[in-house]
Order: structure tokens, then sequence, then C-alpha cells
């Protein structure tokens, strides 16, 4: 996974999340790309090697990857190199030597589209060689779901590949009924409003996207019994989408079996940048691990946690480190506007002030600091938590306001699919408290019944903020 993954993750996420916690039954679907010309390009060059003599029985994530940008390398060839030379003249060698690479590369193109072929048809050595990518990858990938506190899991993965042999009687459905034409050998369906016709299979018998795009509408709807199917997807996929849902309602794959039709959202969102306004990636222009990612973001939080809790033991502090950094990174990500792109900055992420993911942990710490210093001061904060509340400070009657808010929040960002909306409430809440916490003393209190209202307001701000957060998935931490 590289950073550009970092999205559809934490976004997903947080959306199945928030329709779970409004009580709608969720079933999670991972669409992984492992049935795609990408992945047959690998297999493709994993079978060469074996046929060599080259075992690849032992081969790595890492391994795979540099398999990959060969093969990527080898099917592209050197197009522009060749213009350039025929446009301004060259040595006769090189052009030779451009002209074969060119030709070399279209062979290794036709043989990798060739291989997918086989690979969607069946066949055996094929798909076995593409298993054995797919463990490891899927393998890598789960292990980082799990790390940014995702319930994605192996159960939730439901990748291309799942739809393999719904795919031919699916675009037969569709020639029999006439919903799909001819086109130069090749199938596609005319979608009402959208010039582009939405391409189902290729000339060479190849299905596409958008045939698994509508094989998995009709799963989802007529097996899962799903009424409301949100796409999590970058925004750059819009007319794919618009194609593919203005071709399953066509083709009726949207209606239920009692008739009702089921809503398609594309929850498009926007891109993860640099600081130089391109998509993130490392100095080399690579696009960054998101593994590399995660690993920085803990060891600048664990500097920061050790900077202001220097006597803390390494083993405490470094489950807090990760725990921060996750929020950090996730929190930055889901208060963005769905829809936008931004600009990836550790030092905004971690900051311990401001509209950040350590700020909220940090609110919630203050407020179990509270009820640990209660208790061994002896005071009973159960008892507390049925005594009246007593508002007469503006900051209360504001915290308590804000408090009010969260049901109404709760609906409008689950309907939205904007996690955003409740990542702006969970910062009023911690802003709110913090001014409440600055202006009115809560055991340094002379009254008991103005004490006790406080603690009780003390205790709501914890457990709301406490709930936002874990529909979020954002991990919180007792100390910081």
């Amino acid at each position: 996974m590289h950073v550009g993954h970092l999205r559809s993750t934490v976004l997903g996420d947080a959306i199945a999340r928030l329709s779970e916690r409004m009580g709608h039954t969720v079933k999670r679907q991972s669409h992984v790309g492992d049935w795609g010309l990408p992945i047959a390009m690998v297999v493709q060059k994993l079978v060469e090697l074996e046929d060599s003599g080259e075992s690849t029985e032992t081969i790595t994530l890492d391994t795979l990857n540099a398999h990959y940008k060969a093969a990527q390398a080898e099917c592209k060839g050197e197009l522009v190199a060749l213009k350039t030379i025929k446009k301004y003249g060259s040595h006769p060698k090189a052009l030779v030597e451009c002209e074969l690479r060119v030709e070399n590369a279209g062979e290794n193109m036709e043989r990798a589209k060739s291989r997918l072929v086989a690979l969607q048809s069946g066949d055996g050595r094929s798909v076995k060689v593409w298993q054995r990518i797919y463990d490891i990858t899927m393998t890598e990938c789960l292990a980082t779901c799990a790390r940014l506190h995702t319930k994605i899991t192996d159960e939730h993965s439901a990748g291309e590949s799942t739809y393999r042999e719904e795919l031919a009687p699916l675009v037969q459905d569709l020639v029999d009924r006439k919903i799909a034409r001819e086109d130069d050998g090749a199938l596609v369906i005319d979608v009402e409003g959208i010039k582009a016709p939405c391409l189902i299979r290729k000339r060479d018998g190849g299905f596409l996207y958008a045939t698994t795009d509508l094989a998995a509408i009709k799963r989802r709807v007529s097996k899962l019994g799903g009424d409301r199917l949100v796409y999590c997807v970058d925004a750059r996929q819009g007319l794919h989408f618009k194609q593919v849902f203005g071709a399953a309602q066509k083709a009726g794959y949207d209606k239920k079996p009692d008739g009702s039709v089921a809503q398609l959202e594309h929850a498009a969102f926007g891109m993860v940048m640099g600081d130089n306004g391109k998509p993130f990636a490392t100095r080399s222009g690579e696009s960054a691990k998101l593994s590399d990612l995660l690993d920085e973001a803990v060891t600048r939080a664990d500097a920061a946690v050790a900077e202001k809790n220097p006597d803390m033991p390494v083993s405490e502090r470094k489950p807090i480190a990760e725990a921060v950094a996750m929020a950090a990174i996730k929190y930055t990500d889901l208060s963005t506007e769905r829809i936008k792109d931004y600009v990836f900055s550790f030092d905004r992420m971690l900051a311990f002030e401001g509209d950040t993911g350590p700020y909220l942990l940090y609110a919630l710490v203050r407020i179990q600091s509270i009820f640990r210093k209660a208790e061994a001061a002896g005071i009973d904060a159960n008892a507390a938590m049925s005594a009246p509340f007593i508002l007469e400070d503006p900051a209360e009657k504001s915290l308590a306001l804000t408090l009010l808010k969260y049901p109404r929040t709760l609906a409008s960002t689950t309907e939205a699919s904007e996690p955003s909306r409740l990542c702006a409430y969970s910062y009023e809440l911690a802003s709110g408290f913090s001014s409440f916490f600055d202006k009115c003393p809560v055991l340094r209190n002379d009254d008991p019944a103005s004490q006790a209202s406080r603690l009780r307001l003390c205790d709501l701000t914890r457990r709301v903020l406490s709930d936002a957060l874990e529909t979020l998935g954002i991990p919180t931490v007792e100390r910081m």
C-alpha cells in the first residue's frame, strides 16, 4: 500500500462505522484491485522466471514490487525517445536500439494481455501464480489496515477476483436482453446523458473494471440486500461510476427482490498532496509506501511524547506514540472535507495544539486525569453521575449546548458520508471543554452541588468525545 491508499482506507472505514453507530446493518466490501492487467504483468513475469529455471516459491513483497516495476518498464518501451530521435535525428545505432526496445515492449504487453485473458479464463498455472502474489500482498495490506485501527479484515475483502465466475454470465445476460451492443468487436452499454458508452468486454474477450463493478452491484443488491451502496473511491473515478451506475440502472441490477431500488452513491475524495502541490511522493518521485509513512509518524510522535514526559518508561511511551501517530494521521485525513485535496505535513498533524488528533486525545486525557485525582482525594465521582446539572457559568452553558448537538451531528454526518463534520464537532467539543476547564474549577470547588454538577458534565464530555473518536476509528490513550 502506498500513500494513495490512505484515504480510501480511512474514509471508507469511518463511513461504515458511522452507519453502524446509527444502527444500520453494514456489510463492508473491500474491493481490492487484484485481477487486472497490472497483476497479469506480474504473473507473466513470474511465469517467465520459472520457465527460465528460477524459483519463485519464496518471493517476498519487496521482490514482487521489483518484478512489478520491471514488468511495467518492459511493457512501456521508449515511445517518447523514439519520436524525439526521429524528429531531431541521432546515431543510426541509437535509432535501431530504440526501435527494438519499442517493438519488444509491444510484444511484452501483448503477452501480459494474453496472460490476463488466461487468468480470467481460469488457467491453472496462471491462477496458482496469482494466488501466491495475492497471499503475500494481502497479508501486508491487512496488517497495515489493522495498524490504522480500521475494521478491514480478510472477511471483508471482496476483490475483483471474487467476481471472476460471474463476469461471463453477466455479459451474456446483458447481450441476451439487448442491454449491451457490439461496437467494433467490443461490447458496450449506452448510458443516457453520457457521451462515452460503458465498455464491458474488449475485442480480445477480456473483461474490464466496469464489468466487475456491474457484477458487484448485482451481488450487493440481490444477494447482500443492500439498500444504500456507498463507494469510497477517489474523485478521478467520477466518470467511471456515472457510467457504471447508469449501466446498472439500465440493466435493472439496482432493483432488490421486493422491487425497491437501491441507492448508488460515489463518496468521492480528493488527493493527498506534497508541499510541491503534486500527489505525495518520495524524493525519487515514486509513490511513498504507507508503512514507511506510518513509521515516520510514530518516530516523530515518540520524540514529542518523550520531550513532554522525559521520565516516562520506554515500554509505556511506545504504545502511546503509536496511538498518537495513528490518531494524528487519521484525524488530518478525516477532518479535511472529503472532496478536497490536502497537503501532507507531519508538523501540522502531530501538533498538540489546534485542530489536530493529538489535541483531541489530550482533551480526553485531561478529563480522565480529573477522575483519577478525584479518586485519590476520596471524592465519590459515581455519586455525582445522578446529580442535577447547575449551569451558571457561560462556559458551562456553552459546553452543555455543544453536547446537545451530538445526536444531530451524527445523523447529518452519516447521511452525507462526510466524516469531517464529526471531526469539526469533536474539535468544538474539545475546545469547549478546555474553556470550561480553565474557567470552572471542578475539584477545587467548595460548593458540593456545583462540584457534583461539573463532575457529571466532565463525565458526559468524556463519554461523547470517546464515542465520537471511536466512531471515527481514532485510537485513544489513558495518558500522554
